[in-house]
């Protein structure tokens, strides 16, 4: 494997130059512009002495310069990682300083959450400003900086050059999640293939299968409804790249069924990237509410959505493959450390199921041992996925090993999904190993939400868990023991606002008189976890 994204993605905006490749509203912007603006902030990158691989992070919702930024980066060496705009200060202060970021391109809803934390940045230098009135004097204009340069010239470049997503990964704190180019551009065998073309190896095969595939009109049309800052967009967008395709983004930044159909009329959307129910049951009231009114969207132009990193209910992909019996919908078991694991491509919806995949083609699932679980046998084992991966965790070789530990000599993905194998090799998932939150496609760590809830002055003792939930897969749900019970719920939970990101903060308050511990004083989730269910009747 030869290819590198940003020297590939320059060989597509010379093929075909005035296809589209990045909508957002009235925005539309072919490939030639899309490499030249990515080309002009890589200028800029250069201007300000970014070097070879240095850490460059991207505080951005969903739009174009999201994509640009990214290629930017690429175009320079540079490692782009994704940054959560919904983080507090402390929480962007803490991962931007484990992530050694040289660079920082921020939404300007965030200048004051990066102005208060900037000067403890000492190594954050350059400071590139999206959208708002008004630029702080200590950051750069986005656009300014576009207009400012010329593009950078085009320079020799590695496939290990990397690409780094931050996820919680299995541990509290956000891990990054090396990737080179080239082991992620393997990974896309499966995309390549239903486009009827093999992986390319280079840049004289990558072109003619970007020639292949707009000649055939089977280029990707990406709406990427959820974040592209996470790995079930991002991963798909690197994709739909690779193959000479259109990135898709919504103008709301609030999500909304309505808005997403219309955005799929608008532009002739193939492909849908969702996270579970979080997104599909606003997305059937959308569909339900337009039939009642009578005036139902256009869904013709949608091939596949394609949901990963949470449970998807089997009713509601039922019932949504009722309004078009000509989309499919991939329900696939990744990570943000492997992808791949498993899959199940759907379009009857009386076969639908909810926690059931086929094995990838690299995966297996193994006991304790290190050995396979026999199909049938109701073992419970945990998935592990060969095939091509990533390097590791940033700055973390003990975590890495343990993530991804050689057996038998070969190197395996194993971030903790539990599963059983049936008979005819499909698996059941169970779910997370640890006391991992998944809520709306969110991992949260119960760990830091009680010390969150802890700050304030009526909390002895708490546990936090995850209760099942019909939109976000999880709640987040304390269990409480308070010194002084006159404080309500409401400011319970707004304590943990001001101090984490809102996502992050509980939805149920469940008290109690006195917080079980296990002997050890470990927390006892399992406890908490009944006590929640029997006081929300759940």
């Amino acid at each position: 494997m030869e290819l590198n994204f940003a020297t590939a993605w320059e060989a597509i905006s010379d093929e075909i130059p005035r296809s589209d490749a990045l909508l957002q509203g009235d925005t539309r912007r072919n490939w030639r512009e899309y490499e030249d603006r990515a080309a002009r902030l890589a200028s800029a990158l250069l201007a300000a002495k970014i070097p070879t691989a240095a850490n460059v992070g991207l505080a951005l919702y969903n739009g174009p310069e999201y994509s640009e930024a990214q290629f930017a980066c690429f175009k320079q060496r540079a490692t782009p990682f994704n940054v959560n705009f919904r983080y507090t200060a402390g929480e962007l202060r803490s991962l931007l300083e484990g992530a050694d970021a040289e660079a920082l391109f921020f939404d300007s809803t965030l200048a004051d959450a990066i102005d208060e934390i900037r000067s403890d940045l000492p190594s954050l230098r350059l400071f590139i400003q999206v959208g708002g009135d008004d630029t702080p004097d200590w950051a750069e204009s986005y656009e300014t900086l576009i207009v400012r340069y010329g593009p950078a010239p085009r320079i020799e470049r590695s496939p290990d050059d990397l690409w780094m997503l931050f996820t919680g990964g299995t541990t509290g704190n956000p891990k990054g999640v090396m990737w080179p180019h080239a082991n992620m551009i393997l990974t896309m065998k499966a995309t390549y293939a239903g486009l009827k073309q093999r992986v390319p190896r280079n840049l004289a095969e990558l072109v003619e299968s970007v020639r292949n595939i707009t000649e055939s009109g089977r280029v990707t049309r990406q709406l990427a409804a959820a974040p592209l800052m996470h790995g079930t967009s991002g991963i798909a967008a690197l994709t739909t790249q690779m193959t000479g395709g259109a990135i898709i983004t919504l103008e709301e930044r609030s999500f909304s069924g309505d808005a997403l159909f219309r955005t799929v009329e608008r532009h002739a959307a193939t492909h849908l990237t969702i996270v579970g129910d979080a997104f599909s049951r606003p997305m059937l009231e959308a569909l339900e509410s337009a039939v009642s009114r009578k005036d139902p969207y256009d869904l013709s132009s949608i091939f596949l959505v394609l949901s990963s990193g949470v449970m998807w209910s089997a009713p509601i992909k039922q019932a949504l493959l009722s309004f078009n019996p000509r989309m499919r919908l991939m329900d696939s078991l990744g990570s943000s450390e492997g992808v791949g694991f498993a899959a199940k491509l759907e379009s009857d919806p009386d076969k639908a199921t909810t926690g059931r995949f086929s094995l990838g083609e690299f995966t297996k699932v193994i006991n304790e041992e290190g050995k396979e679980v026999t199909p049938g046998s109701g073992e419970r084992g945990r998935l592990a996925l060969a095939g091509p991966l990533p390097i590791g965790y940033y700055k973390d070789p003990a975590k890495s090993e343990e993530t991804w530990p050689t057996i038998d000599g070969r190197r395996y993905s194993i971030p903790g999904d539990f599963a059983t194998i049936e008979a005819d090799g499909t698996i059941t998932l169970l779910g997370r190993g640890s006391a991992c939150i998944n809520s709306g496609g969110e991992k949260i760590y119960p760990e830091e939400v009680e010390e969150a809830l802890k700050l304030h002055e009526a909390v002895t003792d708490c546990n936090v868990i995850g209760i099942a939930d019909e939109r976000w897969g999880q709640a987040i749900t304390a269990v409480v023991q308070l010194t002084n019970t006159r404080v309500d719920d409401a400011a319970l939970i707004q304590s943990v606002k001001e101090n984490l990101a809102g996502y992050k903060a509980p939805k149920h308050i469940v008290r109690v008189d006195r917080l079980q511990r296990q002997a050890n004083g470990k927390s006892d989730y399992r406890w908490a976890a009944r006590v929640a269910h029997e006081a929300l009747g759940k």
